[in-house]
């Protein structure tokens, strides 16, 4: 699929924005909340997606290579599966649905998969490059390894966690993945920063980003 380059321009600075703000969230959960309330582990991989995506998105920005990337997502996918699995021996089906590793498990193995599908470095550059997507820079020229009913599985998956996360009343149990609630001795900017409905904004914009990259894949 051909697109604007403008368009992927706009998902990776808006990715970069989400990276920030993780950043920013693992630093003032540090700071600012009791130990044992900051899920350091969704909010750290939220992260590193946002910097993959905007270097897949806009191949200057990629500061790894493609193995490293699939390595990353690689262990980001096992933890969040064994997370799952710890939460539903101990608590049932009932905490699965409610908790965060469902979708977390969603965005970390759609991850896994765009990084492995796509071709290596352009001849040019540095960074990691996508078949089909003329419009796009340095992503143009190579010959996606992926599959596209596979894509599209996950790029319906990302949807459907979009539309939970969206209907999903911010705050709501187990929905917060840095932290239960703010310091109330922290400054206002920082309960601003850690607040539900930051943290699922950065969520639902890195849901609807990956299903993006994943749709033009196909």
């Amino acid at each position: 699929m051909s697109v604007p380059a403008w368009i992927p321009e706009i998902f990776a600075a808006i990715m970069i924005l989400v990276a920030e703000v993780s950043a920013a969230q693992l630093a003032a959960a540090r700071a600012w909340t009791r130990r044992g309330r900051t899920d350091a582990d969704s909010t750290g991989s939220r992260l590193l997606t946002g910097i993959a995506l905007a270097g897949i998105l806009v191949p200057g920005l990629n500061p790894l290579p493609n193995t490293a990337w699939e390595v990353i997502f690689a262990a980001t996918t096992a933890w969040s599966a064994w997370r799952l699995w710890q939460d539903s021996q101990g608590h049932g089906a009932a905490a699965v649905a409610r908790g965060h590793y469902a979708p977390h498990l969603v965005h970390s193995a759609a991850m896994l998969y765009i990084v492995t599908a796509l071709p290596g470095p352009s001849a040019a550059g540095s960074g990691m490059a996508m078949s089909g997507t003329g419009g796009m820079p340095g992503m143009a020229g190579g010959t996606s390894g992926g599959i596209p009913t596979l894509a599209l599985i996950f790029a319906l998956l990302l949807i459907a966690s979009t539309v939970h996360d969206l209907n999903r009343r911010a705050g709501a149990d187990g929905y917060s993945p840095v932290t239960g609630r703010p310091d109330p001795s922290a400054h206002t900017a920082k309960r601003m920063l850690l607040s539900p409905a930051v943290i699922k904004g950065c969520q639902v914009t890195t849901g609807i980003t990956m299903a993006f990259t994943l749709i033009v894949m196909i």
